[in-house]
Parts: structure tokens; sequence; C-alpha cells
């Protein structure tokens, strides 16, 4: 299945927590939409969050923040390198 990173902007002011809380709402929403989210980052300096997600397409990865109440500002279709 293809993976996504998305982004979210302008999140300055949230707390490790708060992100925390929110990734599990993704969670709960997830299979829904035939979405695995995998793992996710915090930039609070730059009140940045991005997201890793297995999706059968960007629309489906863009569905479950949309529902969990966060959607994300931007998404990339990425391959994984080592």
């Amino acid at each position: 299945m293809p993976l996504y990173m998305d982004v979210h902007s302008n999140v300055a002011g949230m707390t490790a927590a708060m992100v925390a809380e929110a990734h599990q709402r993704d969670l709960a929403h997830q299979g829904k939409h035939g979405v695995e989210f995998v793992k996710y980052w915090y930039d609070q300096k730059k009140g940045k969050i991005f997201c890793l997600s297995k999706a059968p397409n960007a629309e489906a990865a863009k569905a479950v923040h949309q529902d969990a109440g966060h959607p994300s500002d931007e998404i990339y279709q990425v391959s994984e390198g080592h």
C-alpha cells in the first residue's frame, strides 16, 4: 500500500500530550477509510506535525484527519529509502 506524509502547519502552542490525543483520534477513524497511521513527528518550535500513513490514496489519508477534526495542510506520496 502506498505511503503518505502529511503536514499540519500552524499548530504552535500544542503540547506533546495534545498531539498524542489528536493521533489517537486519527487511530479511531483510520479503519473506516482503509488507512493505517504508522508514526508521527512534532516540531514544536516551528509549529508543525508530520504524519506517516499507509493508505489506498491521498484522499483516504486526508479523510481520516478531516473526520478526526484536524485536517492536514499538505500531503505527499513518499517512498521509503535506506
